[in-house]
């Protein structure tokens, strides 16, 4: 149950902690328009909850995962560990893992030190295709080329967090949510979170954490008040003030043009800055206003998200003489299969029965097994879950059930027929979700089932046709898979500089959906 003491405050309308409502109303507005799927959306000012909304099936009691907002939390462990004495921000790589670097005569990887990794600026050159699956995470950075000199430049490479990560869990012999428990979780109130780790179990810090929305917020406001929540120094203010500077001012080397702090982000706007996380999870803390604004999201476009909210921030604070108060629309909800014509023949034929999926060679050669898990949850993770097998379906008045395995785990969900989600509790890859699934008959063969993991972002969608005792799985996602790559296949030039090879794997890339989300096939035993 949630320490209700250490909950935000509650303002009884918007108007009362100095944010307009109609200016949250006309950015709601501009979020449905622009087909932003935000899941959440939390205003914070002087200490208290002006607005919160959640978008259905989303709601305040699911963890969401937070991508790169996970960075700023590493930042806020390594703040503990340097007011402590553990690390300074002079300490070096090789003072840490001497064990790594003896037989290696390196200038650069000798002048890595803690602020270079904070900062983005240690010059490690390490690809996104890098192997995840690899036991020894530090080693594989420490023996990765050098882009240039530590300082010298600036690239948002992921494993500059983990190698934060590994220095606290080496020195402390504990892993990172151990090590931030006492420090931050229990002073915020902070009860249920998880993070993917490596296989080591370390968490992978650059990515992979868990947070409900109203964790994270409090985690933004703590850092809006120099440290302090529920009036006791949590952060060290040291700390906090040099988190959020900015130390790109003078790098051209595709540093952002708003600069970057100890993995967190400037914004255009002055005296604000934020924590960000791809498919748009922002924590904004606006320093003028002694405001924040959360949000979480399935927008892989930040810029169109981030975009959004600046039409609508600058007015949404005010001071004096409170403005008329209005009524704030509510999200769109997500949708789920409408119900349809049962087929009770079919489903006696199907009842109980295990569909043995074929192995596909091609899925496990490139490390993505089908799984109810989507790519945008598993891209980066060790434990990809997958792949999918023993699938056992049994049907009841409204609902049915159904059985599958992915390696070690098995799961058994229900699933609504009546056109309303049901809500189960799944574990894939080491992580626990709320499923949240419907299904229908789309005609006498074919049973499409949608399952919404609610503490990621995408839908799995799953059709399953049978032919006697013959089954195809057709997997897809929402957004579609095909969309998310061909979003992301411009970044690929980053890591590939040539044109005639950027040229093919761009091709190959767009179309690698065809091959991730290929028709399995199946017998029913």
């Amino acid at each position: 149950m949630a320490n209700k003491a250490l909950a935000i405050p509650r303002a009884a309308y918007p108007e009362e902690a100095g944010v307009s409502s109609d200016i949250i109303a006309r950015l709601i507005e501009d979020i449905e328009h622009s087909g932003i799927e935000t899941h959440s959306l939390m205003v914070i000012r002087h200490g208290k909850v002006a607005f919160e909304q959640w978008r259905k099936p989303y709601g305040p009691d699911y963890m969401h995962i937070m991508y790169s907002v996970s960075k700023s939390v590493t930042s806020t462990a390594a703040g503990f560990a340097v007011s402590e004495g553990l690390l300074s921000l002079d300490t070096r790589i090789v003072d840490v893992f001497p064990e790594y670097c003896q037989n290696k005569a390196d200038e650069d990887l000798e002048k890595i030190t803690l602020h270079h990794l904070l900062t983005m600026t240690a010059g490690k050159a390490v690809s996104i295709m890098a192997d995840r699956t690899s036991a020894n995470w530090v080693k594989d950075y420490i023996e990765t080329k050098q882009g240039y000199t530590p300082g010298e430049g600036w690239s948002y490479i992921n494993e500059n967090t983990y190698m934060v990560v590994a220095m606290i869990a080496k020195l402390t012999g504990q892993t990172l949510t151990e090590y931030l428990t006492p420090r931050l979780y229990e002073p915020l109130g902070i009860e249920a979170t998880q993070w993917e780790r490596e296989s080591n179990g370390i968490e992978t810090g650059g990515w992979g954490l868990y947070l409900k929305t109203e964790d994270l917020a409090k985690i933004a406001l703590c850092y809006l008040n120099k440290g302090i929540y529920n009036g006791k120094q949590v952060i060290p203010a040291e700390w906090v003030e040099l988190a959020a500077a900015d130390y790109t001012e003078h790098i051209e080397n595709g540093a952002p043009k708003n600069g970057y702090g100890y993995f967190i982000w400037g914004c255009e706007q002055e005296n604000t800055y934020r924590f960000d996380g791809m498919f748009s999870q922002f924590a904004f803390v606006y320093k003028d206003y002694d405001a924040v604004i959360v949000t979480t999201s399935n927008e892989l476009d930040e810029d169109k998200a981030l975009e959004c909210i600046a039409r609508h921030d600058k007015e949404m604070f005010f001071d004096g003489e409170a403005p008329e108060t209005v009524e704030i629309p509510e999200f769109s909800a997500l949708p789920e299969l409408e119900a349809r014509e049962r087929q009770p023949e079919q489903e006696s034929k199907i009842e109980g029965k295990t569909i043995k999926l074929t192995p596909n060679p091609v899925l496990a050669a490139v490390g993505f097994p089908l799984s109810v898990l989507t790519i945008p949850a598993v891209y980066m993770s060790v434990y990809k879950g997958g792949p999918m097998d023993n699938i056992r379906f049994n049907f009841y008045e409204d609902e049915c059930t159904m059985y599958w395995t992915e390696g070690k785990d098995s799961n058994i969900i229900h699933i609504g027929l009546d056109g309303n989600a049901r809500y189960s509790r799944m574990t894939l890859g080491n992580l626990k979700y709320t499923a949240c699934s419907s299904a229908a008959w789309l005609d006498k063969k074919t049973l499409e089932v949608w399952i919404r993991p609610l503490e990621s972002i995408n839908q799995r969608r799953l059709k399953f046709v049978f032919k006697g005792n013959s089954v195809l799985v057709e997997p897809s996602s929402m957004p579609t898979t095909e969309y998310i790559t061909s979003k992301l296949a411009p970044t690929l030039r980053n890591e590939i500089t040539n044109e005639t090879l950027y040229s093919m794997f761009s091709a190959v890339f767009l179309n690698s959906h065809k091959i991730i989300e290929a028709p399995q096939r199946g017998r029913m035993k």
